[in-house]
């Protein structure tokens, strides 16, 4: 059967292959795997050496040791697209020229990349530049950065569509280069992720001056935006802007809602964790001219119904809320929006928010609202009973994924309703719900005729559950 496969019908088999394909391919033979290495796109690596090792006086023929090593390994994957990379933290030596030495073999045998993912250590302007000329193709890049920022170099990838950069303390002072930001130009970015840029961190400005293309912009623990203190350049990539995710930037938060709110009229999802002023947050949905389809905050005392009663007035396309850990907000303020949305509203997210616990009758009365409903996540509501749940249920008629992990007050009983009212269900989360036993799961896999995947602990999966999921192709995991 070996010598009636050719080796182009062999590698198209094992492109099929899920990414987690039985130990036992390789080991067939040296020809399979040869072309088992060769028809990998992607690769997610992991480095680590023993302390130690690169503490005594043979680190340096240990790390030269490193690199004939994973030089030799990729060359075995001539076609990679996708490549991860994650330097441990006893990785050997952590000076950037260690860092430099490995992103210069990848530039050097990895032509055909189109993401890379390489942390959490910085790299150097000069090694991005051999990255630039040899990976053409590279659409995709995550890369750390030390101060001061240097951004030019962005402009040397022309195919590039997403940049995510994390600001460290690094040994390097961009020898060799100016802090000068470069000139304007016009980049292709559609996606630019930042995590960590300080207060006084400058160098950024080219970047928001040029792009004129950006849809999604994340920002994670940043004390400024890498304007010099000012937003005059940030305002430039917001015009087109569709997504904006804000987390743990309090510092920032007002004043990128407010200049949101005065430049772009695209934005379609908003994201706000764990930062912000209830001021900020209610003037930017009271004076957008968004229409916002999806927001998600985790705001335990800076949202309340205030900003509810605004979403309800002026986001009448939502279409997605989620909510977490959000204390201050009432049933008052939940029922108001839910008879506002009652006609488009396909999400909802309740996440540790004591207030569904606190008042009884809220959930059945936001199920009667929310009649739409397609997606409903009650998770870690500790508190939460079958009476409510229930109640609520009897209204969700067209829900297809309900996630209630860590609810320990649900029973069986919630399991013998989810079955009964919601025959369109096709994924639910049950995992860490100490009131649900095997009998309620396998009530669930047995009597959902629509079901396509249980997050379960194995422990509560019956010979009876898995049998029932095996014939229905049901995925159960946890």
């Amino acid at each position: 059967m070996d010598e009636l496969l050719c080796d182009e019908l062999l590698q198209e088999i094992f492109t099929r292959i899920p990414s987690a394909p039985p130990p036992s391919i390789p080991l067939v033979s040296k020809r399979w795997l040869c072309l088992y290495r060769a028809s990998k796109t992607s690769l997610s690596l992991r480095i680590t050496l023993d302390h130690h090792q690169h503490q005594n006086a043979n680190s340096s023929a240990a790390a030269a040791a490193l690199f004939r090593s994973f030089s030799s390994f990729l060359s075995h994957y001539p076609f990679l697209s996708s490549l991860s990379l994650l330097l441990n933290d006893l990785s050997c030596p952590r000076s950037p020229s260690f860092n430099d030495r490995l992103l210069f073999l990848i530039s050097s045998l990895c032509l055909k990349l189109k993401q890379l993912k390489f942390l959490p250590y910085p790299v150097s302007v000069i090694s991005l530049r051999s990255l630039s000329h040899s990976c053409t193709l590279l659409t995709s890049l995550t890369v750390s950065l030390s101060r001061p920022l240097l951004l030019h170099w962005v402009a040397w990838f022309a195919s590039l569509k997403e940049l995510s950069v994390s600001v460290c303390d690094g040994d390097e002072r961009g020898i060799g280069f100016s802090l000068d930001e470069g000139k304007d130009s016009e980049l292709g970015l559609e996606s630019v992720s930042f995590a960590g840029i300080g207060r006084d961190d400058s160098g950024l400005g080219f970047l928001w001056r040029s792009c004129k293309k950006l849809k999604k912009l994340s920002l994670k623990s940043c004390e400024g935006i890498g304007d010099g203190g000012s937003f005059s350049s940030f305002t430039h990539c917001l015009i087109h802007l569709q997504e904006l995710e804000l987390r743990t930037c309090r510092n920032i938060a007002d004043g990128v809602l407010l200049r949101l709110a005065e430049h772009s009229t695209s934005l379609n999802s908003l994201l706000v964790y764990d930062g912000g002023s209830r001021d900020g947050l209610l003037n930017f949905i009271t004076n957008s001219k968004c229409q916002v389809s999806n927001l998600d905050f985790r705001l335990p005392l800076d949202l309340s119904n205030d900003h509810l009663s605004a979403v309800a007035t002026n986001f009448r396309c939502l279409k997605s809320l989620r909510l977490q850990s959000c204390c201050l907000v009432s049933g008052e303020g939940l029922k108001a929006l839910g008879i506002a949305m009652s006609s488009g509203l396909e999400e909802l997210a309740l996440i540790n928010c004591d207030v569904v616990e606190r008042e009884s009758g809220l959930l059945a009365t936001l199920g009667q609202n929310l009649k739409q409903l397609r997606k409903l996540d009650l998770s870690y509501n500790e508190y939460l009973f079958d009476k409510e749940f229930i109640g609520m249920l009897a209204s969700c008629c067209n829900l297809v994924d309900l996630k209630i992990r860590g609810c320990r007050g649900l029973t069986g009983l919630a399991m013998v309703a989810v079955s009964r009212s919601c025959k369109k269900l096709e994924r639910v989360d049950v995992v860490h719900c100490s009131g649900i036993t095997a009998d309620g799961v396998e009530t669930l896999v047995v009597k959902s005729s629509r079901l396509r995947r249980v997050q379960v602990e194995e422990t509560k999966v019956s010979d009876v559950a898995r049998g029932w999921a095996n014939r229905r192709f049901i995925e159960v995991s946890a």
